[in-house]
């Protein structure tokens, strides 16, 4: 078995382990209190982890090793059906499982909601240029937990306290349809 990406660490601790009982919780107040985009060391380390991803979570290096994994660079392309790695190598193999990791892909929604470098412009998650769209689970949504189920899940109670407060006409009637304004019904 092949494992094709870039090593982008592990954490320093065993989960489950005494040491990962002991310092979790002050590890999970810094994620999700100290690393946020409010504060200085909070964009700093967004800015350096947005680039590389964050580290192997429960599983150890050795671990793979162990159960017959092998690490090879990134795959790069294919050729006649078989992945091609960066250090062009062909990799003859009969299953793909192909998982995009890191990289969020926002091709699909044609709106001017994005900055220079493609990130969405939102505050938490809630885009106030195009009312009714809403971002969870982004890397560094709000803070660097954003993508773990703890911390997407405060990021989705302050978009649903956002929704909440919307006026009525504003908000999807009963079966999913949304009620248009009087300015929004052409003639």
């Amino acid at each position: 078995m092949l494992l094709s990406g870039r090593d982008t660490g592990q954490e320093p601790v065993r989960a489950g382990s005494r040491a990962d009982r002991l310092f979790t919780p002050a590890f999970w107040f810094l994620l999700t209190r100290l690393l946020t985009v409010k504060t200085p060391m909070g964009r700093r380390v967004a800015d350096q982890f947005r680039s590389r991803g964050l580290p192997l979570a429960r599983v150890r290096r050795k671990d793979l090793a162990a159960a017959g994994v092998e690490r090879v660079p990134r795959t790069a392309g294919v050729q006649d059906g078989m992945p091609v790695l960066d250090d062009g190598r062909v990799l003859e193999v009969a299953n793909v499982v192909w998982c995009t990791g890191f990289e969020p892909d926002f091709a699909w929604i044609d709106l001017p909601v994005f900055d220079e470098s493609g990130a969405p412009l939102h505050d938490r998650g809630v885009v106030s240029s195009e009312p009714g769209l809403y971002f969870l689970g982004l890397y560094f949504q709000f803070a660097m937990a954003s993508q773990l189920l703890g911390g997407a899940a405060t990021d989705a109670e302050h978009v649903v306290k956002h929704l909440a407060s919307r006026p009525a006409e504003g908000r999807l009637a009963a079966g999913g349809t949304r009620r248009l304004a009087k300015d929004e019904i052409a003639a």
